[in-house]
């Protein structure tokens, strides 16, 4: 029995894992002549595989090690009874015993609604050991589901919700947080958003409306806001739905350019912001761009760093389409690494605060859907309203522009800023930073800077 308790407490370990990736806490080891020789946890989301319960994962690792499908020998230790799929699975390795934790009511198979181990016909059988660390194993399924009961803004079954703790200490961003999840668009989805200077009763404040682009959040505007902040400016800055510490959606397909750029225009008007000042890099100018001419009368600037307006109508640049290309091919991509690639300033807590929202591969699936949503032809989401966009920066724009260009930048470089440069009315002379990169923002006390300066008389 001690050797019981020792082996499930591995199992445990493994199923707090599981938890804290934003999976169900179940975790499984596999055991054999005392020695572990499988591990699993769950992880069905960050997989993206149904069968990848706790139990198949150290099947599957305790067979690599024997080289050998069938576990003769051999006892599984998991936290939850095994479901139907799972129990067949430990049949068809011809484990010798099982011992689970915490019983489960509504698929267990190991008694509680069917009992695959101890049926006739089939011609192997397990030995069944139940209730070892019951307790402790439901108690963490207890915790796990718990918020999602009673918290007032529930997760949605669909959707991750990042944890607090991940965000603890970041290095230049002292900002209380802010969560709106009442939009129509974004049916329960729970969106994070600084409010800076929201109280603000400055005579000639605007609102500087920062929207960040792929593969970042709202920290990227963490050198801007303290300079518009000291000025007596209000900084709106929210995280993208699957981004920063708003809420991720499991799957890429769920994400689509009209929904984000509806769940924008939802959070604009549920704010009321007025005297607008729209700031926008990457993915922010791709979205941003098609805001203003939905409601101009709220808008009285636009800064403007390596975007585009990605109408259909001509070819996306090579650039971006070798981004593309190797995001595809390095879907688990460390986001702080390629921030420190165009911004060797960046510090090491820099890198790892850009890591944060996405600590599990649960957590990416927008960083697997952004690249492939850039509306390529005419016939895309977002390719129309995009066009109209050009149209109204072209042709109807009354507010004062300001344009920075990160001249080291590969993807959205200065050609293509030049472009867009001649689709705006009115827009001065491009700042060019020759030492930035793509992430203009990282240099952006001199951009918020001149941006004070340029936006005065607004």
């Amino acid at each position: 029995m001690s050797d019981d308790l020792k082996w499930m407490s591995e199992a445990i370990a493994l199923a707090q894992q599981a938890g804290d990736a934003g999976e169900v806490p179940v975790g499984a080891v596999v055991v054999c002549h005392g020695q572990v020789i499988g591990r699993g946890r769950n992880s069905p989301v960050g997989s993206h595989d149904p069968t990848a319960h706790a139990e198949i994962m150290a099947l599957r690792d305790a067979a690599r090690h024997l080289g050998n499908y069938r576990l003769e020998d051999c006892t599984l230790y998991v936290t939850l009874e095994p479901c139907t799929m799972c129990a067949g699975a430990v049949l068809n390795a011809r484990i010798q015993r099982v011992v689970y934790g915490a019983c489960e009511p509504r698929t267990g198979a190991a008694g509680s609604v069917l009992d695959v181990f101890s049926h006739a016909s089939l011609n192997h059988h397990a030995q069944i050991t139940r209730g070892v660390l019951a307790e402790d194993c439901a108690q963490l399924m207890q915790q796990f589901f718990k918020p999602k009961r009673l918290n007032a803004n529930p997760l949605r079954e669909d959707a991750l919700r990042p944890r607090d703790e991940w965000f603890e200490d970041l290095p230049d961003y002292p900002w209380p947080p802010n969560y709106v999840s009442q939009l129509p668009s974004l049916n329960g989805l729970r969106l994070h958003y600084l409010d800076v200077n929201a109280r603000s009763e400055e005579p000639h404040q605007l609102t500087y409306l920062c929207l960040h682009g792929n593969p970042v959040w709202s920290y990227l505007y963490r050198k801007m806001i303290p300079i518009l902040e000291s000025q007596g400016h209000r900084v709106v800055a929210p995280d993208l739905i699957g981004f920063g510490k708003s809420d991720k959606l499991k799957k890429a397909s769920q994400h689509a350019f009209a929904f984000h750029r509806q769940v924008l225009l939802d959070f604009i008007a549920h704010l009321d912001l007025q005297r607008v000042v729209l700031v926008v890099q990457d993915w922010g100018g791709l979205l941003g761009l098609t805001l203003p001419m939905a409601s101009p009368e709220r808008y009285v600037g636009l800064l403007v760093m390596n975007t585009l307006l990605a109408t259909g109508q001509s070819p996306l640049s090579p650039g971006f389409l070798s981004w593309r290309s190797w995001c595809k091919d390095h879907p688990d991509f460390d986001v702080g690494k390629l921030l420190a690639r165009g911004n060797a300033h960046l510090s090491p807590h820099e890198c790892d605060a850009y890591n944060r929202p996405f600590r599990d591969r649960g957590h990416r699936a927008a960083l697997h859907a952004f690249p492939t949503m850039v509306p390529e032809h005419a016939a895309c989401d977002g390719a129309d309203i995009s066009s109209q966009a050009e149209s109204f920066w072209r042709h109807d724009w009354r507010g004062q522009s300001l344009m920075a260009i990160g001249a080291q930048d590969p993807v959205l470089g200065e050609s293509v800023m030049r472009d867009l440069h001649a689709r705006i009315r009115n827009c001065p002379e491009p700042m060019v930073l020759a030492q930035a990169g793509h992430f203009v923002p990282e240099h952006g006390q001199f951009i918020a800077e001149a941006a004070v300066q340029h936006f005065k008389s607004t």
